[in-house]
């Protein structure tokens, strides 16, 4: 990207390369972006390490801070020498009042500059989900930098949002910090752990519990001490907590129920229409599930190509249905029926294979 206001990047350098910097990586060479990379700590790939933090500005037009938000600073301070006008730098903390006053403090008026959060990370990138979003925050005294960060994420393939930065991390506060919170104290009440089974509404909290789990240890301090608003967040949850126990507590008024009711989503619809609406949901996740995979046939391809070996591995696709139709008969489904969806799944991802080849 010829910063301000150029063509798209050709080269990205991450100073970082943990988890999400790794990660990232992966999406910048998809894109047909070069990389390089810098990381004290070291696992940095032999062909795109840079020895400092000097090389890695020579090497790249956008610089990407993904360290851990607490580091933000001290990474800023060592680039600062090596750093022009024609750079632009982006950081992708979780919060964003304190890396952007960082940035403002260290880069200033003189080097472009931009605040953003990916709005997903690793595991998210490695199941496929989509679409991918980021955050991109208002700067006045670069607007020209904000543009930049933003056709930078459309690259990479991810929609992007602007807002302030106050006004991401209000909005933070009472999303990200308080799904970290709220698992955080049933990780350590132990809740869903050795369960022989567990119901509908409880999954979708086992599956936040499993993304806390799979974030880097330093996040979840990040999210609750570095959000300016998330303590407010929390007493308010805790305070709700509260009400809804001491009134489980207290005596029933049958006619008065107030706060122990919960409120419908919505009013009902025509069942037709209400089965037609469920249908659509599950197509869309049907379709958004085949994108995933076609995601990850491409990598089995990859992997293939690199070893030598065919697409086609017919007693892999043998084994491969005889399972699918073992789940059809255990769910009451035509097994057949079932094996004919899944042999046209397996066309579609040796497709996704070949294309990768």
């Amino acid at each position: 990207m010829s910063i301000p206001g150029g063509p798209p990047a050709s080269t990205i350098g991450l100073a970082g390369y943990g988890r999400f910097g790794r990660a990232l990586a992966g999406l910048a060479d998809a894109a047909g972006m070069r990389l390089r990379g810098y990381d004290p700590a070291g696992g940095v790939p032999a062909a795109v390490t840079a020895a400092d933090p000097a090389r890695l500005a020579a090497g790249a037009e956008v610089i990407v801070v993904a360290t851990p938000v607490a580091e933000i600073r001290r990474s800023l301070e060592e680039l600062r020498p090596h750093l022009t006008p024609a750079h632009l730098v982006i950081d992708v903390g979780s919060v964003k009042r304190a890396p952007s006053a960082d940035l403002e403090a260290v880069l200033g008026r003189e080097i472009p500059w931009a605040a953003t959060h990916p709005l997903f990370g690793p595991l998210n990138i490695a199941r496929g989900d989509r679409p991918l979003r980021a955050v991109v925050c208002a700067n006045p005294l670069h607007p020209d930098a904000v543009a930049g960060a933003r056709r930078l994420y459309e690259r990479l393939g991810c929609e992007v949002i602007e807002q302030t930065a106050d006004e991401h991390d209000r909005v933070m506060a009472r999303t990200h910090a308080l799904a970290f919170f709220v698992a955080k104290g049933l990780i350590d009440i132990g809740a869903g752990d050795d369960l022989p089974f567990s119901p509908p509404s409880f999954q979708a909290l086992a599956q936040t519990i499993d993304t806390v789990r799979a974030d880097a240890s330093h996040l979840f301090l990040a999210i609750e001490r570095g959000n300016p608003h998330a303590e407010d967040a929390r007493q308010a949850l805790l305070d709700a907590l509260a009400r809804v126990h001491t009134g489980l507590d207290a005596p029933l008024d049958p006619a008065a129920p107030g706060s122990l009711t919960i409120p419908a989503a919505a009013a009902a619809a025509p069942e037709l229409r209400e089965t037609r609406d469920l249908i659509d949901e599950i197509d869309a996740e049907i379709v958004a599930l085949l994108a995933r995979r076609s995601l990850l046939s491409t990598r089995a391809g990859r992997i293939k190509s690199e070893a030598g070996a065919g697409i086609r591995d017919a007693a892999r696709e043998r084994e491969l249905l005889d399972e699918r139709r073992r789940w059809a008969a255990e769910r009451g489904l035509g097994e057949e029926t079932v094996a004919d969806v899944f042999s046209a799944i397996l066309r579609f991802s040796r497709a996704a294979q070949a294309d990768a080849d």
